[in-house]
């Protein structure tokens, strides 16, 4: 017979999981669909099931910790694995095209600050389904547009805050299902 799930398990299991997460082991997108199966795991099997295929070591991707992101008169794009080196990213783009994509960003943070500014560039910011996001910063001649999928938030999931002050410029924040190919 299963034992039902205890929320000191689901506790437990979501700790186990965000500690992967900022070890590298379990990018963001993995870490919110793992961590979204644990709250709503019934038994004690159902918990075993979410750190599945865990791996002992972190995978391959970028060893470099991003901190700040310029982009002038080009494209920047940063996808796949990277890393965080701590909660706040400064991001500058003048004449340019940037998109940062978080789902699969390796942090172990709660709280993931996206900051600067955007002249006559477009800035997109991509986020896993079921995190919460902030979109604040002036706004001048521009637009400022957060489209998330109307999801609950997923428990344990970092904070996303972007504040970019944008002027001629368009600011928009989405968020995509998951690309998870394992």
């Amino acid at each position: 017979m299963l034992a039902p799930a205890s929320d000191g398990d689901r506790e437990r299991v979501a700790e186990l999981l965000q500690r992967a997460c900022g070890e590298g082991r379990l990018t963001l997108e993995e870490f919110s669909v793992r961590v979204g199966a644990v709250w709503a795991a019934e038994t004690d099997a159902d918990l075993i099931r979410a750190t599945e295929g865990l791996a002992p070591q972190p995978i391959v991707g970028s060893a470099t910790t991003v901190d700040k992101v310029v982009t002038v008169f080009s494209q920047t794009k940063r996808r796949g694995r990277w890393r965080l080196r701590d909660r706040r990213v400064r991001v500058h783009t003048v004449f340019g095209s940037c998109e940062l994509d978080l789902r699969a960003v390796l942090t172990g943070e709660d709280v993931i600050e996206i900051a600067g500014s955007s002249w006559f560039s477009e800035l997109t910011v991509i986020v896993p389904e079921g995190v919460e996001v902030d979109l604040t910063g002036t706004n001048a001649f521009s637009s400022h547009e957060l489209k998330l999928t109307p999801v609950p938030r997923v428990p344990g999931t970092p904070e996303v805050r972007v504040a970019v002050n944008a002027w001629f410029s368009s600011v928009q924040v989405v968020s995509r299902a998951p690309e998870i190919t394992r």
